[in-house]
């Protein structure tokens, strides 16, 4: 039998080309179409990255305008979807009611098979525009709280704290949840980016590229990874013990520990640079300091006895818990900063398609295997 090079993982493996995100991960460089990561982090705001995404350059202030006008104008959700997130069970979580209820919203859409350039940019903008709808939703009806309708005067951000907690955000949650936003909002050819696009190949429709994307995220290894991070943290609080003897433990005892290293880097992750400084400063401000310290003392133990950098997941863990957001919802909350990025690669991929068609080394038994008629078995 002929032989192949297989790539377990895929690691290294460049599947297709893409003008939307570019990383060096022996440089420790993150950029949304050509532009540092650093720099849209500092300056920029999720409607105008997300714009950069899809359009593949910055927009000017009246376009700016008019885009975020367009994202406004598609927070809706038909009432139906809100029956649908009651009906579920109790146990349900956040990222399974998601992953539901997406896959409903296309049954609502007027062209759901439709997967050219324009019908793809209208899905894009209505799914950008529910994605926190619908989470903040799920949060208020599983505890019994009253939704709260979207607000037409906030941003993107803020109106997701918003409708999250019903009251509205200072200034400086906002920009940080902003920022946060901005960070998740894509990273390449990551598992859930590359199973939309696999899913988007076959002609399938946006909104069953988007729920294939949300099933890859769920897990511990992809968009999971911070929602371990903070359960480590609330193990080590509630053990009262010290934190870097709890990690050389579970080193010990070869358990992972989340929020360290990076399949692509090779450095520190340039997110979790400003998830960092988000971290430190939201604590300071609160008034509680407890996550961030505890976490800056693991890094720099992780660091020098392991070597590995923290990524992306680890501060955003501390981060979402100063804002007040449940453990189980940092998941749905990098969905609905990675929808921006999920539906740039969906029409990327649609606009100039090839079916994605890997093929596999055989292990089996070798051929031919005679069939044995079951009589002589």
């Amino acid at each position: 039998m002929a032989t192949a090079t297989v790539t377990k993982g895929l690691e290294g493996v460049v599947a297709a080309n893409s003008g939307i995100c570019w990383i060096d991960g022996y440089a420790g460089v993150l950029a949304y179409r050509g532009i540092d990561i650093h720099e849209l982090a500092q300056q920029s705001t999720f409607e105008e990255t997300t714009y950069l995404l899809w359009n593949g350059r910055l927009p000017s202030r009246e376009e700016l305008a008019q885009f975020s006008d367009k994202l406004v104008d598609a927070r809706r959700v038909p009432s139906h979807i809100f029956d649908l997130l009651r009906a579920f069970p109790k146990n349900a979580t956040p990222m399974e009611a998601l992953r539901t209820a997406v896959s409903a919203l296309s049954m609502y859409d007027p062209a759901e098979n439709a997967v050219d350039h324009d019908s793809n940019l209208r899905k894009s903008f209505a799914l950008t525009a529910q994605f926190p709808i619908l989470v903040a939703a799920y949060d208020r009806i599983r505890k019994g709280q009253k939704l709260v309708d979207p607000d037409p005067s906030l941003s993107h951000a803020a109106n997701f704290l918003w409708m999250l907690h019903g009251e509205k955000p200072i200034d400086a949650a906002s920009r940080t949840f902003d920022i946060a936003l901005i960070l998740h909002a894509d990273h390449e050819f990551n598992a859930s980016t590359f199973a939309a696009r696999v899913i988007a190949g076959t002609m399938s429709d946006m909104h069953s590229a988007i729920t294939g994307a949300i099933a890859a995220l769920k897990g511990p290894l992809h968009g999971g990874a911070n929602e371990a991070v903070m359960k480590m943290l609330f193990a080590i609080a509630k053990d009262g013990g010290d934190p870097v003897d709890y990690v050389r433990s579970l080193l010990a005892q070869k358990q992972k520990v989340f929020g360290f290293g990076h399949r692509v880097y090779r450095t520190e992750d340039p997110r979790a640079t400003h998830l960092r400084r988000m971290s430190e400063q939201l604590s300071r401000e609160s008034g509680n300091t407890k996550w961030y310290e505890m976490s800056r003392r693991i890094e720099e133990f992780v660091k020098n006895e392991k070597k590995l950098n923290a990524n992306v997941d680890f501060y955003s863990a501390s981060t979402y818990t100063t804002l007040g957001i449940d453990l189980d919802l940092f998941t749905p909350i990098f969905a609905v900063s990675r929808i921006a990025g999920w539906t740039a690669h969906v029409m990327e991929q649609l606009d100039d398609n090839r079916l994605i068609r890997p093929r596999a080394e055989y292990t089996g038994p070798e051929y031919p295997v005679r069939y044995v008629p079951i009589a002589q078995r």
